[in-house]
């Protein structure tokens, strides 16, 4: 039988070591999903993952079982990315990467043309650059309702504002998405 989070987080602050890496085991991948998607950076991403276990890991002991320890991890994790987002609009534009896993390649076909392959590249760099042209907290939020499928008050926790502000900002992003997509749709 698996041992759940909580129990694993027992185990950690007692010292059992392989308690903590079951812990990233079991997360890592939610986490650098997340990651990604609020920093559209493979290398960021990475950073943020080891910088959210890093941190998670220093702070155990804070961690209160009254929510769940992904949402825990969520918060360390999208609180990291949006200072990594605030910090990089001081020195520099970003890329994101391209060739990316994400829920577009996941879309199940069989044998798709060369121009099915070439006009779902063009989707995903649109919802990418649509994505960046969001607020760090709408970004944050969407992120973590659309493709987390976090509740409101799970979001609330995470990035630490009230329900009224989540849901604003999930509410601000859907409607900029769709403006900003809205030539993209046309042609579908």
């Amino acid at each position: 039988m698996e041992a759940s989070d909580p129990a694993l987080v027992a185990r950690a602050l007692s010292g059992e070591e392989d308690a903590f890496r079951v812990l990233t085991e079991r997360h890592s991948l939610a986490v650098f999903h997340l990651a990604y998607r609020m920093t559209a950076n493979e290398q960021d991403a990475e950073d943020v993952v080891q910088e959210t276990f890093l941190r998670a890991f220093r702070n155990l002991k804070r961690y209160e079982s009254r929510s769940l320890f992904s949402t825990w991890l969520y918060r360390i994790a999208a609180n990291y990315s949006l200072d990594l987002l605030r910090s990089r609009k001081h020195f520099a534009d970003h890329t994101a990467v391209q060739g990316e896993v994400d829920w577009l390649d996941a879309v199940a076909c069989s044998g798709p043309s060369a121009d099915q392959i070439t006009y779902s590249h063009q989707i995903r760099e649109s919802i990418e650059k649509a994505m960046e042209q969001l607020s760090d907290q709408e970004r944050a939020a969407f992120v973590l309702r659309h493709y987390h499928q976090l509740s409101i008050e799970e979001i609330c926790q995470t990035l630490g504002v009230g329900e009224n502000a989540a849901k604003h900002s999930i509410f601000r992003a859907v409607r900029k998405l769709r403006r900003i997509l809205e030539p993209i749709t046309e042609r579908v």
